[in-house]
């Protein structure tokens, strides 16, 4: 059905999207466990190529180099912030010195970071040739070869502000800017995924679709897209309360209004995908994959639920950190593939 360049694009892409999805565990692995500061530069960790495993091994007085390297690297960011309008921003990114302290080796905390960046340079790779292979569709649907090399843009934006977190400290606000572009990233690789298969196999799509279904999903994902917004500034509130000393049974109720939101937020998606998937199995045939997508949307949010649950009930455990964040991520790409196939098909 497909020629033989084209399969070998989907292929890649594919793997693209698994290792993207791999990315967001290990660095949910990172937040967790407090490791985004193992290694104190980029993109080399503590000036190597394979990591130190014992603090004899580091140089001599690398703190305070790495203290100074950090500081150029955030007063070049802040001449940008500063160029696109944001003084207030540029001048607190050069005169907060908390941004500049020195974290404690810890050889545990370095690999979990430094594996963390390998899953990243296998995912810059396989866009890389994701990209490539894109070639193949230059004319017969050049939307696809535009994206794919656009996401090799945004990955390498994403690398950099990658090497910005690093050298900022972990500063909130850019965290967040990180996590979507992470999401960006995921949907232009399933948007080339879906148009590179719905190109030649016209069976994915029905020949009509119902007025409701398309709207609905969209708004589900704008929500989403909102709740993991509010999601990323608890967990920087949790890290400040962290860092503060407070005792981790007092975090919740420490937080304030935006867990109140996000919690909100949670339950209006929890009811507008148990109603997506009930008008889904009614419009659809049962092994459709627009029926067996919305099944696995409405898994995904009973679980994310329970981890929500477990967050708020056992005083915020690592693990389930972890596994909130990875469940948002795939409910953004499962919501967002399932938008793509309520598109009507085009004769």
């Amino acid at each position: 059905m497909y020629p033989a360049a084209e399969k070998r694009f989907i292929k890649i892409n594919r793997f693209t999207i698994i290792f993207l999805f791999l990315v967001i565990i290990a660095g949910g692995v990172v937040r967790s466990t407090g490791s985004g500061m193992g290694c104190p530069d980029w993109p080399k960790c503590f000036n190597r190529i394979i990591p130190p495993t014992n603090i004899t091994q580091l140089p001599e007085g690398y703190e305070q180099q790495y203290i100074d390297g950090r500081e150029k690297k955030n007063q070049r960011f802040a001449n940008i912030v500063e160029f696109f309008g944001s003084k207030e921003t540029a001048d607190k990114i050069r005169h907060d010195k908390s941004i500049l302290v020195h974290e404690e080796f810890n050889a545990a905390k370095t690999w979990t970071e430094y594996i963390n960046r390998l899953v990243g340079v296998v995912v810059g790779f396989a866009l890389l040739f994701s990209a490539i292979f894109a070639f193949t569709y230059s004319k017969s649907k050049p939307s696809i070869f535009v994206w794919s090399v656009l996401n090799v843009i945004f990955v390498v934006l994403q690398a950099w502000l990658g090497s910005i977190v690093v050298s900022t400290n972990l500063m909130p606000w850019i965290i967040t800017v990180h996590m979507l572009l992470a999401l960006l990233i995921v949907a232009v690789s399933i948007y080339t995924f879906y148009s590179a298969t719905t190109l030649r196999n016209k069976n994915i799509l029905v020949s009509s679709s119902s007025s409701v279904l398309k709207p609905l999903a969209f708004f589900s994902l704008v929500l989403t897209i909102i709740q993991v917004v509010y999601g990323t500034e608890i967990r920087e509130i949790i890290d400040h309360l962290n860092a503060e000393g407070i005792d981790r049974a007092n975090w919740i109720n420490s937080i304030g209004i935006d867990y109140d939101i996000h919690r909100i937020l949670g339950y209006v998606i929890l009811a507008i995908t148990v109603l997506f998937f009930f008008l889904v199995k009614n419009r659809f045939a049962k092994h459709t994959l627009q029926s067996t997508y919305s099944g696995i949307l409405l898994l995904l949010v009973v679980i994310q639920m329970l981890s929500g649950i477990v967050l708020v009930r056992f005083d915020v455990p690592p693990f389930a950190q972890t596994t909130h964040l990875v469940l948002a991520s795939l409910f953004f790409g499962t919501q967002f593939y399932l938008l793509l196939l309520m598109n009507k098909l085009k004769r």
